[in-house]
């Protein structure tokens, strides 16, 4: 369920601002949608794994309050972002 080495170092080049980046709330919010992505899919096979559905749902809370703090510093980023990951709202 944990995302791969590989793959995450993919989605931290993919949203950085600069090379060493990786605690941006862009690049933070891409992986998180990521482990969302996976979680959920781990989710529509195994319906009674309460754990995961909780992690899960952390992980929702924290992106939705990183894309509130985007949102509050900077509106293009956070248009940029969420239109790219294709997120409602």
């Amino acid at each position: 369920m944990a995302l791969k080495k590989e793959e995450k170092t993919k989605i931290i080049k993919e949203y950085a601002r600069d090379e060493k980046d990786t605690g941006s709330p862009e690049v933070q919010i891409a992986v998180l949608t990521a482990e969302i992505n996976a979680l959920t899919e781990h989710l529509k096979n195994n319906k009674q794994d309460k754990h995961s559905k909780r992690g899960l749902l952390m992980k929702v809370g924290k992106r939705r309050s990183l894309l509130n703090y985007l949102i509050k510093t900077d509106v293009k980023k956070y248009r940029e972002v969420v239109s790219k990951l294709g997120l409602r709202k």
